[in-house]
């Protein structure tokens, strides 16, 4: 296992993180954990160096933590740096704090989180848990030695994200959704730069889009990839499996402290970690990057709706959430996975959101700085993610 720089903390975490929210379950309920299966994963990556895992308070319907509890009993606990999350959504007054950490606690039959953070931190969450003393709380939380260090995970724009780094001194790390086709989504490249430049860990969540740029979720061997995609990666003089390719472009990068994953299968985990073995920061030539380069535009060439987020259209007079649906539907597209966007459409979008609600009042089509007939694609894209 190789072993990495981590912000101004005299530690060297691996490579490979275990996210503990994409573990085997039982008959496709995320709530029942195929305990033995889970347990043979995790064991086996601490048994090769993985010093790191992570959880959160509602993973696996809030199965996670409690199992974690049960799995790093025998000696793991003290082999790895563990990490939660506070549920930010759920804090409505500051007694909140000590409340659900403590139920965290007893759910991983620990007395102490080494990692402990604020969890999807956009504008909104942060205003509300910074207005609480949210800060003040965590320092003195620290110095009972209840938790060890203070981070965040985000999800909202790179100047956001800025504001929050630069809100307090005392951050140990940051963890963003990151990969090489979103180097410019939310926090992106500049932002593991600057975090890492401000003395914070910067780790990496999403690296496969979940398990999307390895091929079809659920599918590491790129047999889902779109044929233009496998031909660029076929043409490579040094043969990656994509979910390499992708893992090994992150490792390249000496700002990454390490990068977390999802796993769910042992042979993921056994992949992942001969990975992180054979990664280095520089490792990729010049000419490896160019073929990632590559792919990137590809996969940015599948996307038929040339929407980039900037959310001028927004906010729609009767609340259609067009840039998210526009996103849904090029991931169908770019990925050659139209179930996962289908799934993601029907659970993560409101009805009252979605696309036949268009009243085709045509606010938004002036504002549109690329030009994008939205009418005509909100109908398209809801069509097509709500078909089978």
């Amino acid at each position: 296992m190789q072993y990495r720089t981590f912000g101004r903390l005299d530690w060297r975490p691996s490579a490979l993180g275990f996210g503990a929210m994409r573990l085997p379950t039982i008959g496709g309920d995320p709530a029942q954990i195929d305990e033995p299966a889970a347990t043979q994963m995790i064991h086996y990556a601490i048994e090769q160096g993985v010093n790191y895992v992570d959880t959160a308070y509602p993973y696996h319907r809030g199965t996670s933590e409690s199992f974690l509890g049960r799995v790093l009993k025998h000696g793991y606990r003290e082999r790895v740096r563990l990490a939660t999350k506070m549920p930010c959504w759920l804090i409505k007054e500051r007694e909140d704090f000590d409340r659900y950490l403590d139920e965290q606690l007893a759910r991983l039959q620990t007395d102490k989180v080494d990692f402990y953070l604020l969890h999807g931190l956009n504008s909104t969450r942060w205003s509300a848990m910074r207005d609480l003393g949210v800060l003040d709380w965590a320092e003195k939380a620290i110095a009972t030695g209840c938790i060890g260090h203070l981070g965040f995970s985000f999800h909202d724009t790179y100047e956001t994200f800025q504001e929050i780094v630069d809100a307090y001194d005392g951050w140990a790390l940051c963890q963003i959704q990151y990969n090489y086709l979103d180097e410019a989504y939310q926090a992106g490249t500049r932002g593991a730069k600057y975090a890492a430049d401000k003395g914070l860990g910067a780790v990496v969540m999403e690296p496969l889009r979940g398990g999307l740029l390895a091929g079809n979720t659920g599918q590491r061997q790129g047999q889902g990839l779109p044929p233009t995609i496998q031909a660029l990666w076929d043409s490579a003089d040094v043969r990656r499996s994509p979910a390499e390719w992708a893992f090994q472009w992150l490792w390249h990068q000496p700002s990454i402290s390490f990068v977390l994953s999802g796993m769910s299968t042992l042979a993921q985990v056994e992949e992942n970690i001969v990975s992180a073995d054979r990664s280095r920061p520089g490792l990729l030539t010049d000419e490896e990057l160019a073929l990632i380069g590559k792919v990137r535009d590809q996969y940015r060439a599948l996307s038929p709706i040339p929407c980039t987020d900037c959310k001028y259209c927004q906010p729609c007079p009767n609340n259609v959430a067009i840039p998210r649906i526009f996103d849904l539907h090029n991931q169908a597209m770019m990925f050659n996975a139209p179930g996962h966007a289908r799934n993601a459409y029907m659970q993560w979008v409101p009805e009252a959101e979605r696309g036949d609600r268009c009243l085709e009042c045509g606010e938004c089509e002036p504002k549109c700085p690329q030009g994008i007939a939205i009418i005509e694609w909100l109908e398209k894209a809801d069509r097509y993610l709500t078909a089978g």
